[in-house]
Formats: structure tokens, C-alpha cells, sequence
């Protein structure tokens, strides 16, 4: 017989602006985002490498377009990178850039208070619409992201020229 597992319970999650000193936590959530297992024709060192210079910059030279956050419950427990995107029809949105919970912190609400966080400064500032890119193959996320009332608009579809690349696409 298996032990019955207890749910997580809900801590309280304070929301703020990330300062310089937060740079050490926010670099080591960045491998959180593939953790998933990106494509075949995605290099996952690189990936980490961008994902990491983009949020620097945004720390240590923050602009009106691109804003950092900090999840902390008793400690820091998660990040949000928000920015505003123009889509291919011209129409400007706010973009969640980047939602990463520490492994530590799953489960507790983190990413739902992100993801509220994010509505309200969205409509804060005016935009209409909130939106967010997660890869196909990131079946977690995508789940979240639905329950917290995310639909799908437009589809990216890949064809990998590499012939190098282990699979095909999903």
C-alpha cells in the first residue's frame, strides 16, 4: 500500500521588482525552462545562454518594455519577465516573456500568483490582452497556462532542415 501524498498547500506569495541583487537567483531558475526537453533542433546551452543574457539585461537595464519580478514566499520561489509585443497584425499586447517557479516552490500557487500578477499589470497598463509563448512539447505549462484561462491563437508550425536533428517534429 502507498503512502497517501498530502497536497501542497498554499503559501502566501509577495510579488515585487527585481533588483541586481536577485541576478544569482534568477540565473539559476533559467535551466527550469528547458527542462521539459526542447526540440530536437533547439540547443538547449544556447537556449539557457539567451535566456540568461535577456534577463540580465532586463535587471541591470531595465526599460518601459521589459519588467523583471520576484516571487518570494519565506525566500524567492519564482520570476516573471514581462514585456509588450506587437503581433503580426500590428496589434500591441503584454507578453509573458518568461514564468519560472523554483522546483522547490511547485505546487504552492507561485505560478498562479504570477499569473494573476501579470493580468493585473497588463490591465494596469492598458493593455487588452495578455499573452505568452510555451513550446508544444512542454505539456505541464501548457496545462497550467489553460486552466489559468489561456487559449491558443496562432499556431508556429516547424519543419527542421537539419538533417542532424534526432527526431522529427511532434
Amino acid at each position: 500500500m502507498q503512502p497517501a501524498t498530502t497536497p501542497a498547500i498554499p503559501v502566501e506569495v509577495r510579488i515585487r521588482p527585481a533588483q541586481p541583487t536577485d541576478l544569482p537567483f534568477i540565473l539559476a531558475l533559467v535551466p527550469r525552462l528547458n527542462a521539459f526537453g526542447p526540440p530536437a533542433w533547439r540547443d538547449p546551452a544556447h537556449m539557457t545562454q539567451f535566456d540568461r543574457d535577456v534577463l540580465t539585461r532586463a535587471v541591470l537595464e531595465p526599460t518601459p518594455d521589459h519588467h523583471v519580478f520576484i516571487a518570494e514566499t519565506t525566500q524567492p520561489a519564482g520570476l516573471l519577465h514581462l514585456s509588450s509585443s506587437t503581433d503580426y497584425y500590428q496589434q500591441t499586447h503584454a507578453h509573458i516573456a518568461d514564468l519560472i517557479v523554483d522546483a522547490a516552490a511547485e505546487g504552492q500557487g507561485v505560478g498562479r500568483a504570477l499569473l494573476a500578477y501579470a493580468e493585473t499589470w497588463a490591465r494596469d497598463h492598458g493593455f487588452a490582452t495578455l499573452a505568452l509563448s510555451v513550446f508544444a512539447q512542454n505539456t505541464h505549462a501548457r496545462s497550467v497556462y489553460q486552466k489559468a484561462g489561456f487559449g491558443e491563437d496562432m499556431i508556429t508550425c516547424i519543419k527542421s532542415l537539419h538533417p542532424h536533428a534526432s527526431r522529427e517534429v511532434e
